[in-house]
């Protein structure tokens, strides 16, 4: 019986510098697999401090609504790591995200933090999985509203927040679940490539290369 974590980071908003954005929060859903069918059957969400601009920048509270009080207060990423992890369990599990920037993100902070990065199992990305079934331009992604309305379901909760975003992507994981092939990895193992992307809504950037780095 299989375990799938689906989960969404917010990031502080760093205009020029993408690579130096922390990490402020983090949603996430599980998912075990009954009868063939992906279950909704936990959910987690903890705002995390920042690992290196401890102060916000102007346009993070106004695009997350996340403020600096809640990641004043807020346990670091290491601290949050331990804890995200020991809620997913000792089971084996796909981390599934929208798109390949919390992966990206989750490496970078990990190797910040000196933490190994074999936890980073068996990542999918929904967002490239949901594009090739749906368009012939992988490199033209699907943004996660238009995936909604493509499949007539509603965004539920404000987008920009973690848990809600995680939530969603969850809901076009088992639409298209039956569809897709589930891929096995680890970031401890990933060779070294780079990644260009074009998002056609623009969920966080419109253009970027993404450096994949392993251990």
């Amino acid at each position: 019986m299989s375990t799938y974590i689906i989960f969404d980071l917010e990031f502080t908003v760093v205009r020029k510098h993408y690579h130096l954005a922390d990490i402020i929060e983090i949603g996430a859903i599980k998912c075990r697999e009954q009868d063939g069918t992906p279950v909704i059957i936990d959910r987690f969400q903890s705002y995390v401090k920042p690992s290196r601009q401890y102060k916000l920048t102007q346009e993070t509270t106004p695009f997350t609504g996340i403020t600096q009080e809640q990641v004043n207060q807020a346990p670091s990423f290491p601290e949050m790591l331990e804890v995200f992890l020991e809620w997913i369990g000792d089971e084996c599990y796909y981390l599934c995200a929208w798109g390949p920037d919390d992966k990206y993100q989750l490496i970078q902070h990990c190797r910040y933090h000196n933490i190994p990065l074999d936890c980073l199992q068996n990542y999918n990305d929904i967002q490239l999985a949901f594009t090739r079934l749906h368009s012939p331009d992988h490199r033209q992604r699907f943004g996660l509203k238009r995936a909604l309305d493509l499949l007539q379901l509603p965004f539920v909760g404000e987008p920009q927040r973690a848990l809600n975003d995680a939530f969603n992507t969850a809901v076009i994981f088992t639409s298209i679940f039956p569809n897709i092939n589930m891929v096995e990895n680890n970031a401890a193992e990933d060779q070294l490539y780079v990644s260009e992307l074009v998002y056609s809504t623009g969920r966080r950037r419109t253009f970027h290369s993404v450096n994949w780095l392993s251990c």
